[in-house]
């Protein structure tokens, strides 16, 4: 029995103020969708069935390059984040695994699996940091980790990955992502090729260390830390790492990783194409890696994107079975209040792209009826599938509202009793 971190009777009592209202909402809903031919209850098992991993890091107050102003009852170390991390479970229970980043959350690893398993999470993929020096450690990051051009830094970044991937067999993890901050910021500061060399081979011997039940996530990213170039810009790069290390290493997503305007859906859809598409990190951007919470600038693009993953799902892709995994940084919110928005927005996406009329779209697109195509999308947008996510929520243990329970429950303000108020500090994700 997993412990609870808000009492069962809260979540029982705010759903008993909405149940009635939801059943009417519900019932309207699933009409409305029977006219057109789409059993609500499927819809609804199959959300209830949809996941996404929550970031340890995400549970902590983020900041800019210029500040990070501290929020309250903020986590002490990783054991606290997995106490925040099973209230999101909890309250969406959409979220059942919490992805960790080494060395932010190095501690004995049975000590996380047990943890882990008192509230009821697993882990997802382990999350390797050669971009920020660690304390005490032998040789800086400060130009490149895995492509850099001394051997004895090259050496240690990769045994920090083999340090990440034997952390994650205790705990059962069954991924590793890399990402790297390599790059240059001056033309002719970096050899383009010796440096993608250097790269490929460091990762080759990352590969060689992984279980057979592993995958290597490898994710791309225009820019930043590096300004000028970056060791894997695009999807392109992504995919020839993918393909150069061998059939355990795929191609990971983050939405805001790619110049704006750029076209993810497609990059999805030629990654499936092509059996290469390991997961995402999902969350949201305006100007470029913003990591806002999911769905909360393009929430039509997110909708996109699951529109290629229930495509291929549907056309039953062979081993598709990519990792959702949330990636952001909330400075201004309560995190724990946007990781539970995020969570509910991804399902709803997902619920949306199953209610696309498949076998209509697929004869406009025949015909090359544009408007009706696009338009066979916009009506499985518009539709309010809220019904469906709560009730998903409901019959799993959930809450109805789970940021009105949230809220009620005055979780925030009994960490933060517990919790010793963090200070300001400099810039920094975390």
């Amino acid at each position: 029995m997993a412990e609870f971190r808000i009492a069962p009777d809260l979540v029982a009592s705010e759903n008993e103020k909405r149940v009635a209202a939801l059943k009417a909402d519900y019932d309207a809903l699933g009409a409305t969708l029977d006219r057109r031919g789409v059993d609500i209850e499927a819809i609804t098992r199959k959300v209830a069935e949809f996941f996404v991993a929550v970031p340890s890091w995400g549970v902590g107050t983020g900041g800019t390059r210029f500040a990070r102003f501290p929020g309250t009852g903020e986590p002490r170390g990783i054991f606290d984040k997995l106490d925040d991390c099973a209230v999101i479970n909890q309250l969406t229970q959409a979220t059942p695994n919490v992805s960790l980043h080494i060395p932010w959350d190095k501690a004995d690893a049975r000590e996380l699996k047990a943890k882990g398993d008192a509230l009821g999470l697993g882990f997802d993929a382990m999350n390797s940091n050669t971009f920020s020096d660690a304390p005490g450690q032998a040789h800086s990051y400060k130009y490149g980790s895995l492509s850099h051009t001394d051997a004895a830094t090259r050496a240690q970044a990769v045994e920090h990955n083999l340090e990440c991937i034997e952390i994650g067999k205790t705990i059962g993890s069954k991924a590793l992502t890399v990402w790297i901050g390599d790059g240059s910021n001056f033309p002719g500061q970096s050899n383009f090729t010796r440096a993608f060399e250097r790269y490929l081979a460091s990762m080759a011997d990352i590969y060689k260390a992984l279980p057979d039940d592993w995958k290597l996530f490898t994710e791309h990213k225009m820019y930043e830390p590096a300004f000028y170039s970056t060791i894997v810009q695009d999807w392109g790069t992504n995919y020839l790492i993918a393909q150069t290390l061998g059939p355990k290493a795929h191609c990971l997503v983050d939405l805001g990783h790619h110049a704006p305007n750029t076209n993810i859906e497609m990059i999805v859809a030629r990654l499936i194409q092509f059996g290469k598409l390991g997961g995402f990190h999902f969350n949201d951007s305006k100007y470029g890696d913003d990591d806002l919470d999911a769905g909360a600038i393009d929430p039509y693009r997110l909708f996109l994107v699951f529109n290629e993953l229930v495509d291929a799902e549907q056309r039953g892709v062979n081993d598709f079975n990519p990792a959702h995994m949330i990636d952001q940084s909330h400075n201004v919110t309560d995190p724990i209040e946007s990781l539970i928005n995020s969570a509910n927005e991804i399902r709803r996406a997902y619920a949306q792209a199953l209610i696309v009329d498949r076998k209509a779209l697929e004869g406009y697109q025949q015909d090359n009826d544009a408007l009706m195509a696009s338009e066979t999308l916009k009506r499985a947008y518009r539709a309010d599938v809220e019904p469906i996510l709560a009730e998903a929520r409901r019959r799993a243990g959930g809450a109805i509202d789970p940021i009105a329970a949230y809220r009620a429950s005055g979780y925030r303000n009994k960490v933060a009793a517990e919790r010793p108020a963090s200070v300001a500090g400099g810039g920094g994700i975390i």
